[in-house]
């Protein structure tokens, strides 16, 4: 990579830390990384403390909300940023449902802030790469998948405050000839993710012997990519991808949500007996329906896999191993972050923000 200052928006949440990390730890990158965080409600800066500590002089950490302009022009010319990983985002659908507000606020605007940041810099500036979802293309049938020419029908706040953050990005490469790429990914699994997400939710639950909830007849069907594979991929993009396109990333690992849950519950019993015995599948418990909830959603990275040789190292065997594995190996994150005092921390270290 010819990056030197590498902003990574959202970098203390799941993705974007573990992409931070990702990057640190390569030796063909000798460049700084600045993480530009919010710190909202999943945004946890014990995600990177120990990379802090490694790292000094790469890794610089800056609170600052993307929809503050001012702050981050501030950060764009003192930092000399030269390339954006753009991860931050609100990204959970049903809270896009109860409060779409700030899903249009921080993905919509958050966003153009971002890009005319990065086309102040004029020819200082590299690369703006945004990380996006599957979820922008709407629903598919039992057969075949999304690439990237599948328009897109988004069908929930969340994806449609994707959709919209994903047009302005081609357009500033089309209109401005800002240097832009585009991933949209499959849903993602591994450490670190905060736990109302599904898996960690019902690694959790299991273990604490509560309901493990699922949506309708749990048939719904998603395909998911290991964290490690999707930063990987990110990696790749930077170095190597075409500016101005768009590339899918997926993890070859379609699977209906019951199924899942059911796989968790297994591996969560093998590693972690439930002390009275049984499966913990007599935990499942089937809830209503979310309204709008996408029937199918499938991933075909063949333009990813063709022009930059990526594929997933992971299968969803050994990725889904891997994860139950690390939330058993810190329940002390799981349990601060379902508390709450991961919060009291932050406030403590870098005050109520900006």
């Amino acid at each position: 990579m010819n990056s030197n200052h590498v902003m990574v928006t959202g970098g203390c949440g799941f993705i974007g830390s573990n992409f931070i990390r990702h990057l640190l730890a390569r030796a063909d990158f000798q460049g700084r990384v600045i993480n530009v965080d919010a710190l909202t409600y999943a945004g946890n800066p014990e995600n990177l403390r120990d990379v802090e500590e490694a790292c000094p002089g790469r890794y610089l950490f800056q609170r600052a909300d993307i929809c503050d302009v001012s702050l981050l022009r501030k950060i764009f010319d003192e930092q000399e940023i030269d390339t954006v990983c753009h991860f931050a985002a609100e990204s959970h659908v049903d809270r896009s449902i109860l409060r779409p507000d700030g899903f249009i606020q921080t993905n919509i605007i958050g966003t153009f802030n971002l890009l005319e940041a990065a086309r102040a810099r004029g020819k200082a500036f590299h690369l703006f790469h945004h990380i996006s979802t599957d979820e922008v293309y709407g629903s598919l049938g039992p057969e075949g998948s999304f690439t990237e020419e599948t328009p897109y029908r988004p069908n929930s706040p969340y994806s449609a405050s994707k959709a919209s953050s994903d047009h302005l990005v081609r357009a500033y490469h089309e209109t401005y000839g800002l240097p832009t790429t585009i991933s949209n990914c499959s849903n993602n699994y591994g450490p670190y993710q905060f736990p109302e997400k599904l898996i960690p939710l019902v690694i959790l639950n299991a273990l604490e012997g509560k309901p493990l909830p699922v949506y309708g007849d749990g048939k719904n069907v998603r395909d998911w990519l290991y964290v490690t594979d999707h930063c990987e991929a990110i990696r790749l993009i930077l170095q190597r991808g075409r500016r101005g396109e768009t590339y899918n990333i997926g993890g070859r690992a379609e699977m209906e949500n019951i199924a899942i849950v059911e796989r968790v519950c297994d591996l969560v019993d093998e590693l972690a007996p439930s002390p009275g015995g049984g499966s913990r599948r007599r935990l499942i418990t089937f809830v209503k329906d979310r309204p709008g909830h996408d029937r199918r959603y499938a991933i075909d990275f063949t333009k990813l896999q063709r022009e930059l040789g990526w594929s997933p190292a992971e299968s969803f065997g050994t990725g889904l191993r891997k994860t139950v594995r690390w939330y058993l190996d810190h329940p002390g994150w799981s349990r601060r972050i379902r508390s709450g005092e991961y919060q009291s921390w932050i406030r403590e270290q870098y005050g109520k923000g900006s």
